[in-house]
């Protein structure tokens, strides 16, 4: 099965069919952002941190495929937002890239890190660079994002707009950084 759940245990026997079943049915609820049915299963116990065979929590499908409601039902319930997946993604990098900024905030409500970066060093500030996404850069920034942060190859925020040609992204940049230099 694709959405096979990680297990706490190696020593533990796999699930059989009806629960891979029902985990499957899980992740696409999560996915699909039907609070209607995950609630009540959240409500009832189920782990807001479980994740598939990727690594993708409930929260980073949720927050990845834009369901706002999904996403905070899931935090008031414990999910923890800096829960990456095996590429090292973390929900608030993957709202970044898909630009959206009320899930951004609603994770950075719940306390995920602002400067979480992907596996390459990619924050959700960079993200937002990237895709000249303009108004989620001043909320990041706003936030506590850090302008002056490097991915691991040494790229800054503006480098990455610039390679991107996102140009309004790179021209904010340019300004609050020449307004900083004062």
């Amino acid at each position: 099965m694709s959405s096979t759940p990680r297990m706490n245990s190696s020593s533990a026997p796999p699930p059989d069919d009806d629960t891979l079943a029902f985990f499957e049915a899980v992740f696409g609820l999560a996915r699909s952002g039907d609070v209607a049915q995950l609630g009540p299963l959240l409500q009832a116990g189920l782990n807001a941190n479980l994740r598939n065979h990727k690594g993708d929590s409930l929260l980073m499908l949720a927050s990845y495929h834009g369901h706002l409601e999904a996403a905070r039902q899931l935090l008031a319930h414990g999910a923890d937002p800096d829960v990456r997946n095996d590429q090292g993604q973390s929900p608030i990098v993957g709202a970044a890239f898909k630009g959206n900024m009320a899930m951004v905030g609603a994770l950075l409500d719940a306390g995920a890190d602002i400067e979480g970066a992907g596996p390459a060093g990619k924050s959700a500030l960079m993200m937002a660079a990237m895709f000249n996404r303009t108004t989620l850069i001043e909320l990041l920034l706003a936030r506590g994002a850090d302008l002056a942060a490097r991915d691991v190859n040494g790229l800054s925020v503006l480098d990455a707009a610039r390679l991107m040609g996102a140009d309004d992204a790179a021209a904010l940049i340019r300004r609050l950084q020449d307004m900083d230099a004062f």
